[in-house]
């Protein structure tokens, strides 16, 4: 396998066949540049499956397409001589990155079967270091710079394999992007000290840094990360065939004077896209709903639905010279972690994957504002976006099946120590984006614990994160009974006790709810129901279309 960015052959081939298609710069839109103004989205990233030989292999070629999502996985072989060699070829053909040991949400419980949810971070990278990927990016003073995350999916395959959620995230999210390690130069970038571009995470220590960025912000741990740029998407789309997608006027993604727009061209009602016009739908702006990159995200999830029926549906992927294609396709154009480093497992990964049918995945994007600091800019949707990511990380269906479905309050059987046993470091975060935290407010509240037994209570001034809801951590089992007990005192529910390594003691973090008074809040009762504003699609919904903005009609 190739390691880091390390380009090889198949990627320089695959820039040549990108230009023997002709591909130029039109495909880029003139408005969309680096983070100054914008930057530019790359599709998301997506696999297919391959198997070669006789009529009996093809069929098991067949089952392994008929799955849903995004990665598609290759497979192999002919007869035993050749088709060893080939497997090597693919596994040699994926580029690996290890995923972040330090500074990781706490993994997932398992279901009372003991099986466990599988969460999969799927990043679309708008890397200009070949040729091909500037011709595609546009932009020509950025070639070769760092990478940012311009496409973030999290895809969710439940414990019981049952349903998939697939969460997007706006790259124009503010959000705090932890400390990270470069793990090609060891280079340590300092955590953000105020709220940062999420797609900014790619370029502050790869893969990795955006893996620890969704983990800080969501709680829900990663278990893996797949990532692709530009080329590796064109050469995708192109080798699946036509997608069908939908706008409801014609569009013409141009302006008046011909810049800033990506080129797409369509009639009103549905048509079948690929190569080109696949790129430009994905990466189109000008021209979706208010010409922002929310309308962008919205098309890329209705894109991935469509792909998703036509891999399952379409007999002609079935064809050997296709699906060693395809093989090719895939295995070249992704970076992925050491978990999925050879086609064995990403085959193994596809068979959870095809378990579940399109009436069962939902795709959503994240509940989100527009940031008081910077109109230009995005944040997570105070209550909404946090109670979205509950419901994934506490593994229930975002479509709706597991409304009544509640999570049982684990208690420790760790005995807990005295109140005047306890260290408790207390730290404010009673600050918003938009809102200075409450000045003193730890030293307060250590202050309350220590009437409450809790002798040796201090405020920690050194770190001040930024809590919509007050909650408690703790960096082990052997601290989890003396968190709760603690939770317990100040009439918090056990949910709000959080496992952590980022602290090395139970920790009380007073939130933005607790900025007065002398106890918390008690916490607004969650209802297991996607909120409206992460315009939920369903992996079956064929007739869902495009709303074209009326100033880029034809």
């Amino acid at each position: 396998m190739r390691q880091g960015s390390v380009r090889g052959q198949g990627a320089r081939s695959r820039d040549r066949r990108a230009q023997d298609l002709g591909w130029d710069e039109s495909l880029y839109e003139e408005g969309d540049r680096r983070e100054g103004e914008g930057g530019a989205d790359s599709p998301p990233p997506g696999e297919r499956s391959h198997r070669r030989g006789g009529p009996r292999t093809q069929r098991r070629g067949r089952r392994i397409l008929r799955w849903v999502a995004i990665v598609f996985a290759v497979l192999i072989l002919g007869t035993a001589g050749a088709g060893y060699l080939y497997y090597q070829h693919l596994n040699n053909n994926i580029r690996t990155t290890p995923l972040p040991e330090e500074g990781r949400a706490p993994s997932a419980t398992p279901n009372a079967a003991g099986q466990t949810p599988l969460n999969i971070l799927l990043i679309g990278s708008d890397a200009r270091d070949t040729k091909e990927n500037q011709k595609l990016g546009g932009a020509k003073d950025t070639f070769n710079g760092p990478p940012l995350a311009d496409v973030q999916m999290l895809l969710h395959l439940s414990a019981d394999r049952t349903n998939m959620s697939v969460v997007s995230m706006p790259r124009d999210t503010l959000v705090d992007i932890p400390k990270c390690t470069d793990p090609k130069t060891e280079h340590v970038y300092a955590a953000s000290t105020r709220p940062t571009m999420t797609n900014q995470s790619l370029m502050r220590g790869g893969a990795g840094c955006t893996v620890l960025t969704w983990e800080k912000l969501t709680g829900i741990r990663i278990d893996h990360f797949m990532m692709v740029d530009f080329s590796g998407v064109v050469s995708m789309a192109d080798a699946v065939g036509g997608v069908p997608v939908c706008v409801d006027a014609n569009i013409l993604s141009r302006g008046k004077n011909g810049r800033g727009g990506s080129g797409l061209k369509l009639e009103e009602g549905t048509t079948d896209i690929q190569g080109k016009q696949a790129l430009q739908w994905l990466r189109t702006r000008y021209g979706f709903e208010d010409n922002t990159d929310i309308g962008r995200t919205k098309a890329q999830n209705m894109y991935m639905n469509a792909l998703a029926r036509k891999v399952r549906s379409d007999a002609k992927l079935s064809n050997p010279n296709k699906l060693r294609r395809l093989a090719e396709e895939a295995t070249d154009a992704l970076q992925v972690d050491d978990g999925l480093d050879t086609v064995k497992k990403l085959y193994d990964l596809s068979n959870e994957l095809k378990k579940i049918p399109p009436k069962r995945i939902t795709m959503v994007r994240m509940p989100w504002q527009w940031a008081v600091s910077d109109r230009n800019r995005v944040e997570p949707k105070p209550g909404e976006a946090a109670n979205l990511f509950r419901m994934v990380r506490e593994d229930i269906a975002l479509d709706g099946k597991d409304a009544k479905k509640t999570l049982d309050e684990k208690t420790s059987n760790d005995p807990a120590a005295d109140p005047a046993e306890t260290g408790v470091a207390v730290q404010n975060g009673t600050g918003t984006a938009t809102e200075q935290a409450v000045p003193g407010r730890a030293s307060t509240v250590a202050q309350l614990l220590v009437a409450k037994g809790y002798k040796r209570a201090a405020s920690d001034q050194e770190n001040t994160p930024v809590e919509e809801r007050t909650l408690i951590r703790f960096p082990s089992a052997e601290l989890e009974g003396d968190a709760q007990k603690l939770a317990k005192s100040l009439g918090l529910p056990v949910s709000s006790v959080k496992e952590s390594k980022e602290v090395s003691g139970v920790t009380l973090v007073v939130g933005h709810d607790w900025r007065t008074g002398e106890l918390p809040p008690k916490p607004p009762k969650e209802e297991n129901k996607t909120p409206a504003s992460a315009t939920a699609i369903n992996g079956a919904d064929k007739k869902a279309c495009m709303h074209v903005n009326p100033n880029y009609t034809w």
